[in-house]
């Protein structure tokens, strides 16, 4: 593993970032304004003044990282001055507001921050975890290869049932066209399965939910332990084995397209959230300077 986001040059903006805390706490503790302390002071202008240069800036990484041939600094350097001075905003707003509160457009403008700040530490867990997981999951197969091996597997699962009694080649493509990967973004996120498979009935044959493939394997399992001929017996056998090896690439896909989604859904508020924080810092600032 190449050195963490988090480590980057021995924690430099780590450093930085409690520097600046410690430096806001102090001269807020020293500053002894005539009135309560609010964002009206010399003190409340400068950590302000800080607090939106902060924002403008961390909200840069956004054109950083699409700048690849860029020469301000590495992508790693970037995202890790991010974390940490995007924590150390939190200090420096805070004190800024000298705890000064109400229903308006200064407080909006501080809980859209701070909101935007607890999206992107869940980005960076994200980040932190899931792209070992996937490359974990995938050992080293892409998802489309995956998705080639499961057409194959359904393939040999039809070769070996067209040497079997009708029903087994009905319900293998009932599996085939019922089996769902992806779907909603609950599904996705959640890793969830709502395949379903049409099953032999009285009368005809019944949809039921088949997740992980497990309604088709206790119904091979049925199947096998029903059997007294020794050929069918062999060749359920070998179904079952195919169906369980296709229930684990299904897995793997599954698994895949939760990480890729949890890398990607965060983004989808994250970002709407930061340009409506920028939005109102803009609004936040020209009030301050026209009415207060």
């Amino acid at each position: 593993m190449h050195e963490s986001m988090l480590d980057y040059a021995q924690r430099r903006y780590l450093k930085i970032a409690i520097a600046l805390c410690a430096l806001s706490i102090v001269a807020y503790a020293w500053h002894d304004p005539l009135s309560p302390p609010n964002g009206g002071t010399w003190l409340g202008y400068t950590l302000g003044g800080i607090g939106a240069a902060l924002i403008l800036w961390l909200t840069a990484l956004g054109v950083r990282k699409r700048s690849y041939s860029s020469a301000l600094g590495t992508l790693r350097g970037w995202t890790s001055a991010h974390v940490y001075l995007g924590l150390a905003l939190i200090v420096v707003a805070t004190l800024h507001t000298g705890f000064q509160f109400g229903w308006n457009l200064h407080t909006l403008c501080y809980v859209l921050m701070l909101f935007v700040i607890g999206s992107g530490i869940f980005g960076v867990i994200v980040y932190l975890r899931y792209p070992q997981a996937m490359s974990a999951n995938r050992a080293g197969t892409k998802p489309d290869v995956l998705l080639e091996e499961i057409n194959d597997l359904d393939q040999r699962s039809l070769r070996v049932a067209n040497e079997m009694p009708r029903r087994f080649g009905d319900v293998l493509r009932a599996n085939r066209e019922g089996t769902r990967v992806g779907g909603s973004t609950r599904a996705i996120l959640g890793g969830l399965d709502f395949s379903t498979i049409n099953l032999p009935a009285a009368g005809g044959s019944q949809a039921v939910p088949n997740p992980e493939q497990a309604a088709l394997l206790d119904w091979l399992g049925a199947e096998l332990a029903r059997s007294t001929d020794g050929e069918l017996t062999k060749r359920i056998g070998d179904l079952l084995s195919v169906v369980a090896t296709r229930r684990n690439q299904l897995r793997r896909l599954r698994r895949d397209a939760q990480i890729r989604g949890w890398l990607e859904i965060w983004l989808y508020v994250h970002v709407p959230v930061t340009l409506a924080l920028i939005g109102t810092l803009i609004a936040h600032v020209v009030s301050v300077f026209l009415y207060w």
